[in-house]
């Protein structure tokens, strides 16, 4: 079975390379970017510009490969993938959720990006707290090295 999917514009950011790089919108508190939404997709942005935030659905365009073992980079011990947020991912597929500033014909002007430059953009949703935020929640090996992730940049492990 093939799956196809067509972007619906493309994510601009600062970030021309994959090094050094935050690795989560959590550390990159205050970098702004743009979403350039595509023509014939704009129609579907009526109503957004009412949500603080917004969760991004990408391509990790960069990636061509995977390991279902990684050593992730908030740690130093081989994890599965699917235990990680690794990028290199046999669907490639990327989410952040990062803050909605404006909307301005087709652009929207987004805060905390965490994505390389150039990213083609697969879907937008809206941030509902109500809908997505969960409480008891686990978060495995993260546990320990969860506070860190404001700190760390990406590195060239995952090229």
């Amino acid at each position: 079975m093939n799956i196809i999917f067509d972007p619906i514009g493309i994510i601009h950011s600062p970030f021309s390379k994959t090094k050094d790089m935050p690795i989560q919108p959590a550390g990159a508190s205050g970098i702004k970017g743009e979403v350039a939404v595509f023509e014939k997709f704009r129609p579907g942005l009526k109503d957004l510009e009412g949500f603080s935030h917004i969760i991004l659905l990408y391509h990790f365009h960069k990636s061509h490969s995977f390991n279902l073992h990684v050593i992730p980079f908030l740690d130093n011990k081989l994890r599965g993938l699917f235990a990680t947020r690794a990028p290199k991912r046999p669907n490639s597929i990327g989410l952040s959720v990062v803050q909605l500033n404006k909307i301005n014909n087709g652009i929207l002007y987004i805060e905390n990006v965490d994505i390389l430059d150039g990213t083609p953009l697969l879907d937008i949703k809206p941030y509902v707290p109500d809908f997505d935020f969960q409480t008891d929640i686990r978060t495995g090996w993260l546990e320990k090295v969860r506070k860190n992730v404001t700190s760390q940049k990406s590195d060239t492990r995952f090229k």
